[in-house]
């Protein structure tokens, strides 16, 4: 029995990567009782970040890998998207220096209980990928290009949005958690997004809000992809649409929009 249970535990070592986090169905799947976790656990061969979990004693615990064991080891759709996506992928000294503190999540299903309480600064924010956009993002959307997987934590990959849809993603959160003029700085500096995927985007895209702000922003940052973009081929819904309380109102895109946009910070 020692011997068998001494191979089990060296099978571990070699399914779950020190760092990484897996849960109870996981472990029960890959032929592991309670009674032999609890053991494992008792020996000092696995821990429990919180109740339900399981990681090997090694490898510091941080969002991104906790993530990334979603997304590997435990087959979950999620990917991260929004300001995090853009902070990953190189655009941070447009956005907050001091890191993120909300892992934006975007997916069909929410992630499992656990992963709020795991003992982590970030908090993270579930959004249905499908209230946002048409298609699910899956292996589709990762061969047209709207997801992408980026190294982290040095040996990791991770799925995230790309620029582009991370940048409309974003533009959904406003005016509520995101500012205009952080937003404003951000499309300043985004000279080489792909206007084949920005068109894709925006003809999947359900919210006529991020629609209207996105070309709101265009207009304002008038780089050369803008050009390339297809506007009547966007549906851009009717009416008028308050966003900024106070603000003035766009003619052109009829949306309202902070008047003191341009004054200086």
């Amino acid at each position: 029995m020692a011997e068998q249970n001494g191979g089990k535990l060296n099978l571990l070592e070699r399914t779950l990567p020190e760092g990484l986090l897996v849960d109870a169905a996981w472990m029960e799947r890959h032929g592991y009782s309670r009674s032999l976790r609890s053991q494992y656990v008792s020996a000092g061969w696995l821990i429990q970040p919180v109740r339900g979990t399981y990681k090997r004693p090694r490898g510091e615990l941080t969002w991104e890998k906790a993530v990334v064991s979603l997304q590997t080891l435990l087959g979950s759709g999620l990917s991260v998207g929004g300001r995090v996506a853009l902070d990953l992928q190189g655009f941070s000294h447009y956005l907050s220096a001091a890191g993120p503190s909300i892992i934006h999540l975007y997916g069909e299903a929410p992630p499992p209980g656990w992963l709020a309480k795991l003992p982590l600064p970030q908090k993270f924010e579930f959004h249905k990928a499908q209230t946002l956009f048409r298609r699910l993002p899956e292996k589709p959307a990762l061969q047209e290009g709207t997801l992408r997987h980026i190294p982290v934590a040095s040996e990791w990959q991770l799925r995230v949005s790309t620029p582009e849809r991370a940048l409309l993603e974003m533009l959904n959160e406003l005016p509520s958690h995101e500012s205009f003029h952080q937003v404003d700085m951000l499309m300043e500096g985004l000279s080489a997004l792909s206007p084949r995927r920005l068109q894709l985007l925006l003809n999947d895209c359900r919210s006529v809000k991020v629609k209207r702000l996105f070309f709101w922003y265009a207009a304002r940052h008038p780089h050369a992809w803008v050009k390339q973009i297809d506007r009547n081929a966007v549906d851009l819904g009717a009416g008028k649409r308050v966003l900024a309380k106070g603000g003035k109102l766009d003619p052109d895109l009829l949306i309202t929009v902070p008047d003191d946009l341009d004054a200086p910070v």
